[in-house]
């Protein structure tokens, strides 16, 4: 009996020197929050002394909102360009950690189309959400092939039947967020990617964010949570990502996951992370990523152009090698 209740009493303890953080994601499950489901899975953020809470997310631009104006969170996951809009706009939000390094926006076409640019998208039917985040971009887009929206048919269609209009073949190609939906029309319809990063419309992606408040109360609890996540997303492209997509199904049950969809999801965000800096580990903000994101975001119009891109990010805090030691295979 003496041992039940001291065993029970140091579990207490425990329990009590975990330090609460509430993360609020940018959807509902799927392959980019691979990390943070596998972290907590494991238990490595318990190990880095965290009680983590991971809340699903409705859209990155309502979780830059809420978790920049209120309370409620100490941390955001979303696409850090809607942050970005947000803090030239007065939102007191600061990126955190970058782990998609390059816009994952781009058009997705039938693997055997041919095309491989704009210049190739002359006379096709295209599909697209207007109010999207990729709706500025089509323009600059098209120009890199000397075409306009006149040259094409563009088909507005709401983002929840985007992906099933493509893939059942009521369009030629579909300007989306590539990684999301390219696991999942390529099962009824083969595809493939055409980057916007790659004719000059880059930026950071998917990361870590949190208001200038939490930053000042909480930074050494974020900075644990978004070294821990760095790390574990370096764990998963060492050849564990089914061991991510495991741990998904396992968190979310509810969500009647595809472990297929995840898996891909997972190996098609790996060309989005790109290669940490020279002399760095995966999640650190990189200086240049920001210059190039503001240019991208200025040239149409969604932000100023001579805001400072420093000012949008907090170096110094994402350090996935204090882990190394905690995880392993």
């Amino acid at each position: 009996m003496i041992g039940l209740a001291a065993a029970l009493a140091c579990q207490a303890t425990a329990a009590q020197a975990l330090e609460p953080l509430k993360v609020r994601l940018d959807w509902t499950p799927w392959g980019v929050q691979a990390a943070f489901h596998l972290a907590q899975h494991k238990g490595w953020y318990k190990q880095a002394g965290l009680d983590v809470t991971l809340e699903d997310g409705n859209g990155s631009v309502t979780t830059v909102q809420i978790v920049g104006a209120g309370d409620s969170f100490d941390l955001g996951h979303a696409a850090l360009a809607s942050m970005m809009i947000a803090r030239d706009k007065g939102l007191p939000v600061k990126a955190v950690a970058v782990f998609a390094r390059h816009s994952d926006i781009g058009l997705l076409v039938p693997a055997d189309s041919g095309i491989t640019g704009p210049a190739q998208l002359k006379g096709k039917t295209v599909a697209y959400t207007a109010g999207s985040l990729e709706a500025p971009f089509i323009d600059a887009f098209l120009a890199h092939g000397k075409l306009t929206k006149d040259d094409l048919g563009l088909v507005s269609v709401d983002a929840a039947s985007k992906a099933s209009t493509y893939a059942v073949g009521r369009t030629d190609a579909a300007f989306s967020t590539i990684p999301f939906f390219l696991p999942v029309v390529s099962q009824n319809r083969p595809s493939k990617a055409v980057r916007f990063a790659d004719f000059g419309l880059d930026m950071p992606s998917f990361g870590l964010f949190a208001s200038e408040q939490k930053l000042a109360e909480r930074r050494e609890a974020i900075a644990r949570f978004a070294s821990v996540s760095a790390r574990a997303w370096e764990y998963i492209y060492d050849g564990h990502q089914d061991e991510a997509v495991a741990a998904i199904l396992a968190q979310r049950p509810q969500a009647r996951l595809d472990a297929r969809v995840l898996r891909g999801q997972i190996d098609a965000l790996q060309d989005y992370f790109g290669t940490p800096a020279a002399g760095q580990r995966l999640g650190a903000p990189v200086p240049a990523d920001w210059v190039q994101a503001v240019k991208t975001l200025s040239s149409v119009g969604l932000m100023r152009a001579d805001a400072d891109p420093a000012g949008f990010y907090v170096p110094g805090l994402v350090e996935p090698q204090r882990y190394d030691a905690m995880v392993r295979p």
